[in-house]
C-alpha cells in the first residue's frame, strides 16, 4: 500500500484512495442466485457494502444502499446497481440514532415492497495507544453504530422478513484477536459474532438464517481514514497470504450466506482472512 493517500476524515472517500479498492465493478459474474430478493445493505457505499451490493444486483436483487452522509461513492454504487437492470434506493443517515434504523426499514419496504435479506455492515474504529485516550463520547458511539445498529435494524426487519429471510452482520478477525489498539471496535466485533449466534437459534423456527463474516485485513476507506500512516503502508502484509483482501474478495460469501445454496448455513461466523484462523 505504498502509494496510498493522506490520511482522510473518517469514513474516507473510495473515490480518493489509490489504489482504488477492487469492489468488483469489472470483475463480479452474476448467475441468478438472488433474483427477485429485496436487500438492505448498510454501509453500501464503499468498500465491503459496495461489493456486496453489487454482487448482490448481478445475482439479481434490488438493493437499499444506506451510508452515513451525502456522497458521492453512494450514488456511484447506485449507478452500478441499477446498470444491472435493478432497482437501487439511497438512503443517508447514521445508524447510532436508533429512529434512523427505524425509518431505514421502514423505506426498504416501501421502496422494494419487501426485505428478504438484512446486511449490517457499516462499522466505526479509531486506532488508539492508550485507554486514557479513548473519549467516553467515542467508545458510546462505536458500540451504538456497530452493536445497536444490528440489533434494532434486525428487531425493525422481523415483521418484514418471511421464511428463506437472511441476516448477515459484518464481524472481524478482531473478534477472536483482537488489536489492543483498536479495543472499543474489537469489543464491537467480538459482540456481533456473538449476537449473530444467539439469533440464528432463536430465528431458526421461523426460517430465517443468521450469520457472521470476520473479514481480515480489507482495503476499504476505513484503513486510511481511521489507522495512523505507518500502520496503513503495511497493512495486511501480516497475513499468511502477505496482502490485505480487497472487497470484491469478500463479496462471494455474502452471496452464498443470502442465497438458496447456503439453506443449512446459519450460526456460523465465516473467516475471510487471508490464512489467518478464527476460532
Amino acid at each position: 500500500m505504498a502509494d496510498q493517500p493522506d490520511q482522510m476524515q473518517p469514513p474516507g472517500d473510495q473515490h480518493r484512495m489509490h489504489p482504488r479498492p477492487d469492489c468488483g465493478e469489472d470483475s463480479y459474474v452474476g448467475h441468478g442466485r438472488l433474483e427477485g430478493r429485496a436487500a438492505l445493505v448498510t454501509g453500501a457505499d464503499s468498500g465491503i457494502g459496495r461489493a456486496v451490493a453489487i454482487a448482490y444486483a448481478r445475482e439479481g436483487a434490488d438493493v437499499v444502499i444506506s451510508y452515513l452522509e451525502e456522497h458521492e461513492d453512494a450514488e456511484d454504487t447506485a449507478r452500478l446497481v441499477r446498470e444491472a437492470g435493478r432497482t437501487a434506493v439511497v438512503v443517508s443517515g447514521d445508524l447510532s440514532e436508533r429512529e434512523h434504523c427505524r425509518e431505514l426499514v421502514a423505506t426498504t419496504v416501501e421502496q422494494l415492497g419487501r426485505l428478504d435479506v438484512l446486511v449490517v455492515n457499516a462499522a466505526f474504529q479509531m486506532s488508539h495507544d492508550t485507554i486514557e485516550e479513548v473519549p467516553d463520547e467515542e467508545w458510546e458511539h462505536t458500540w451504538r453504530t456497530n452493536v445497536s445498529s444490528l440489533f434494532y435494524l434486525v428487531k425493525d426487519a422481523l415483521p418484514h422478513m418471511g421464511e428463506g429471510g437472511s441476516i448477515i452482520g459484518s464481524s472481524s478477525v478482531n473478534s477472536d484477536m483482537p488489536s489492543p489498539t483498536l479495543a472499543p471496535y474489537a469489543a464491537t466485533k467480538a459482540a456481533i459474532a456473538n449476537l449473530c449466534a444467539s439469533y440464528a437459534q432463536l430465528l431458526g423456527p421461523r426460517g430465517i438464517r443468521v450469520n457472521s463474516v470476520a473479514p481480515g485485513p480489507v482495503w476499504t476507506p476505513l484503513i486510511p481514514s481511521t489507522l495512523p500512516p505507518d500502520a496503513v503502508a503495511e497493512f495486511g502484509q501480516d497475513t499468511p497470504l502477505g496482502r490485505a483482501g480487497e472487497p470484491a474478495e469478500l463479496a462471494p460469501v455474502y452471496v452464498l450466506l443470502a442465497s438458496d445454496e447456503g439453506s443449512y448455513v446459519s450460526g456460523a461466523r465465516i473467516a475471510v482472512t487471508g490464512g489467518t484462523p478464527v476460532l
